[in-house]
């Protein structure tokens, strides 16, 4: 008898926010069960060799992809990509050119904190943040351990939202670029957890719309510690629209003990998983 297939295909590591190396994440991956396991680090794939590597090491599957940023109707949108060639020049150039913004961002998060008479944040905010992830998160943690804030909640209303004095726009990739770098790559494209987006019903319908005629694949519809009813409704909009359904855990720490690699609320039985479309 052949052990049960356990798919997880959103996770983090090192390489974007995650605290586990990419070896680690597959270890850990493997101990709970996981067969087939999607690295997808946000906006960059620099931990697919090391996680490859280990997955042969581990016996699973590793399938590469990417968690890519996207601006769109003034709201801030994952796209998933699975199984994608992460040599693809298309798909590199765009990734870097947002790696280029995140970089440029902070600059100006720290240049406004400065104007505002808080110095040296730039730094500050670097002391807690990888190499490529440098964002809103660590200039919050920063802020609250100087004494600028109590507490994270605090921060972002006093500094990090609109018309405060850190605050500076996203402008990440636009839905069309993220859907056609990925399948440039030879990927599928997913939305990732769509029910956690703060947008009305409709707006959320008029996003799976747009996304499918653009050529995105899936959505995911059981993503991390998420209700069976969430996930009912997310299986429902994937029937609907027609597109493949993908479940992924989120995992991006082992001290956040409510999400663990694998582990997902079931998918309904009527709704077609992404990896039915493999070879």
């Amino acid at each position: 008898m052949s052990a049960m297939t356990q798919y997880d295909l959103h996770t983090h590591s090192t390489a974007s926010d995650g605290s586990l190396t990419p070896t680690q994440l597959v270890a850990r991956a493997s101990e709970q069960g996981v067969t087939h396991l999607a690295l997808t680090d946000h906006d960059g794939t620099e931990g697919l060799d090391e996680a490859s590597t280990a997955a042969e090491q581990y016996g699973i599957t590793l399938i590469p992809g990417v968690e890519v940023s996207v601006s769109w109707h003034g709201a801030t949108v994952h796209i998933v990509g699975l199984q994608l060639d992460q040599q693809n020049q298309a798909l590199q150039s765009g990734l870097g050119a947002l790696r280029d913004y995140r970089r440029e961002r902070a600059r100006k998060i720290a240049d406004k904190l400065e104007k505002a008479g808080i110095p040296g944040a730039l730094e500050g905010a670097a002391q807690y943040a990888s190499e490529t992830m440098l964002g809103r998160l660590h200039f919050a943690r920063f802020l609250v351990e100087k004494g600028h804030a109590r507490d994270m909640k605090d921060v972002f209303n006093r500094f990090l939202v609109k018309n405060k004095p850190g605050y500076v726009s996203g402008d990440w990739a636009t839905l069309e670029q993220a859907v056609t770098w990925i399948r440039e790559a030879g990927g599928q494209a997913v939305i990732a957890h769509p029910a956690r987006y703060k947008m009305t019903n409709s707006k959320r319908r008029r996003l799976v719309a747009e996304f499918k005629s653009l050529g995105g694949e899936a959505i995911e519809v059981s993503s991390g510690n998420q209700h069976p009813e969430e996930v009912r409704v997310m299986a429902k909009l994937a029937e609907e629209f027609e597109l493949l359904a993908s479940c992924g855990s989120d995992f991006h720490s082992p001290d956040n003990n409510w999400i663990e690699l694998g582990k997902m609320t079931t998918m309904p039985p009527f709704v077609t998983p992404v990896w039915t479309q493999w070879q």
